[in-house]
């Protein structure tokens, strides 16, 4: 009762996750709550033992099902906050996606809106059934902006620009069994059958129809000493990483390498850059598994319903560039773009910088660090991970260059809620954005500071920043063009979600731990000076940072690496302590209440903890 009352009167972060009972609440000798003296919650995550409440109806019981397989947890109350379970944006699509195929109509945005199993269940099916076509589909397409920006790069070897993921079957794999399902996902999937030819003004897109050719090499390596397979593994893989034709196909290659019979056999799948990104494999690995459960009770091959193809987002997307909606966005963008930054130093000012030059240096958090970060510190400031990585990135950088700005490429998934009759959550193909973040940190006094200045900097981008895309690259208007055609920022940053529940225990694979070979040709040109990489691989967050050894010493960039993570410790440390949290005013967005500066919702937070 007491969590309804408060749910009808106050936004949803303003409600409590824990109720805890107490005789009296502890006192200061001036009156006031004795914050400090309150008892700490004893269980690692206190709102399950003490609000706990368990789905009753059959929506709310295949929502929590739902919400368990995705988010990996083994109890999920009604009340539980998606975000403070550890949930993110990559994750609110594939819990979208289980509910649409369960017959629970959602879009991600309502993830977002409405962050409760409670709550969810007031709005779905108010939103009509997205209808896609479930046909094969081909023909020519416009480029989307990724793909614009990957042709302006102008790679000496485009070809060669790739994806992979090597996989150890668990179960023997017949090969024609292989052959069957590489087909239906190569039918089912449209974009995996994307071509490009040039021409001497543009780059044109089209899909080609199906054909006889399966893209599935096998190679039998069982002959070989088991202390030579890896050696002759990844120079078989590095041929096949060169061997994709983006005008003549295939974008898409499977390779099935049959090491012996006491041996798992592996698969390595390669798929160039312009035809998947993270959330595509999500979907083709469990469309594999899919199938193969399918053919192993003898049934049909029956993939889950197809959502809005990837030629129809491209058509769409080409109306919304031209739209008033978006030409609203660009003061922001062009702010966001000229801020006057200083470059990154260098210790090689003259080095080159392509793949063939590329270091990198690795930092992780341990299992328990990573579980606080993504279920215990969301809490203190209403914030998700992208939040308090870039937050750590910013004082990393101010330490470093004693700069309080910093200008980034933010990269995001792409599949962003701009049209309510649009549904990506199962779409294959390149949908990533990437668009100038400008982090500032004047003002910031303490880490509390830092977090909130940060957190409301992305909230103020419109629309997780697919709007700069469309307008550099999709504008009818040459001025905007002209506009948009420069980016300073010499830092790329993206947080790829977690994996570990693409691959959990009840998985037909788990990761080889062969070479892949080289993903992109050594002699491409690198896109940017740094480039940092996030994701929770068997439950730790690890962060690769990626160099050209030709422009910076490797202890340079490992005394960065560590100078983050033990910034990111801090901030993890501070969102636990009992004097940490707060709002902002994009947690009153609903409320439009945006006459509140940060100092009114600071004496806001004070009051609350004076009660």
């Amino acid at each position: 009762q007491l969590r309804s009352f408060l749910e009808s009167n106050l936004p949803n972060y303003m409600v409590p996750a824990a109720f805890v009972t107490l005789e009296a609440l502890p006192l200061t000798p001036n009156g006031k709550v004795d914050r400090k003296a309150l008892p700490a919650p004893d269980t690692l995550r206190p709102e399950l033992e003490e609000t706990y409440v368990a789905p009753q109806t059959s929506v709310e019981k295949q929502l929590a099902t739902i919400w368990k397989e995705i988010l990996g947890l083994e109890k999920i109350g009604i009340y539980d906050n998606f975000f403070e379970l550890g949930g993110d944006s990559i994750l609110s699509l594939q819990i979208v996606s289980k509910a649409n195929q369960a017959g629970l109509y959602l879009i991600p945005k309502q993830i977002f809106q409405y962050q409760t199993i409670a709550q969810l269940v007031t709005v779905i099916g108010t939103t009509k059934k997205i209808q896609a076509e479930q046909g094969v589909l081909s023909g020519t397409l416009e480029l989307i902006p990724i793909q614009q920006w990957f042709f302006e790069q102008k790679q000496p070897q485009a070809h060669h620009w790739n994806q992979a993921v090597f996989l150890e079957n668990k179960q023997n794999i017949d090969p024609t069994v292989l052959e069957k399902i590489v087909e239906s996902l190569l039918k089912h999937h449209d974009v995996l059958r994307l071509r490009f030819k040039q021409t001497e003004f543009s780059t044109q897109a089209f899909i080609a129809s199906p054909d006889d050719t399966i893209p599935l090499t096998y190679l039998d390596f069982s002959v070989l000493p088991k202390d030579k397979q890896a050696t002759a593994i990844e120079a078989a893989a590095n041929k096949l990483q060169a061997s994709l034709n983006l005008s003549q196909g295939p974008l898409f290659r499977v390779v099935h390498f049959k090491l012996g019979d006491n041996q798992p056999s592996t698969l390595l799948w390669i798929i160039h850059h312009l035809a998947v990104d993270g959330v595509s494999w999500r979907v083709l690995i469990e469309d594999f598994q899919t199938a193969y459960q399918q053919i192993s009770q003898s049934e049909a091959i029956e993939l889950p319903p197809k959502t809005t193809s990837y030629k129809q987002w491209s058509s769409r997307i080409q109306e919304y560039a031209q739209s008033s909606e978006l030409l609203s966005e660009i003061d922001f963008w062009l702010a966001t773009q000229y801020k006057s930054i200083l470059p990154i130093p260098k210790d090689f000012p003259d080095g080159n910088n392509i793949e063939e030059t590329t270091s990198t240096v690795s930092v992780s958090l341990s299992v328990e660090e990573t579980q606080s970060l993504v279920q215990q510190v969301p809490a203190a400031y209403q914030t998700q991970i992208n939040d308090v990585l870039l937050t750590a990135l910013a004082l990393t950088f101010n330490q470093w260059t004693g700069e309080n700005s910093l200008l980034i490429n933010l990269e995001g998934h792409g599949r962003e809620g701009i049209f309510e009759d649009v549904d990506l959550s199962r779409t294959v193909g390149w949908f990533t954005t990437i668009f100038p973040v400008h982090l500032n940190l004047e003002n910031a006094n303490d880490l509390g500071e830092a977090l909130k200045l940060i957190k409301e900097q992305l909230r103020a981008i419109p629309n997780r920043g697919i709007g700069y895309g469309l307008l550099r690259y999709l504008s009818q208007d040459k001025e905007i063009i002209e506009q948009f055609s420069s980016s300073k920022s010499e830092i790329a940053f993206n947080y790829l979600g977690q994996f570990d529940q693409v691959l959990p225990e009840s998985s037909l694979f788990s990761l080889a731990q062969e070479s892949s070979g080289f993903t992109t040709s050594l002699q491409n040109k690198r896109t940017h000076l740094l480039e940092i990489n996030c994701g929770i691989y068997q439950r730790n967050l690890e962060i690769s940072w990626s160099y050209s050894n030709k422009l910076h010493r490797r202890i340079t960039i490992e005394e960065l690496a560590q100078s983050f993570i033990k910034t990111l410790r801090s901030l993890i440390a501070h969102c636990q302590s009992p004097d940490a949290g707060g709002f902002t005013s994009s947690d009153f967005a609903e409320f439009k209440q945006s006459q509140w500066d940060q100092s009114d919702l600071d004496a806001i937070t004070a009051a609350i903890g004076d009660i």
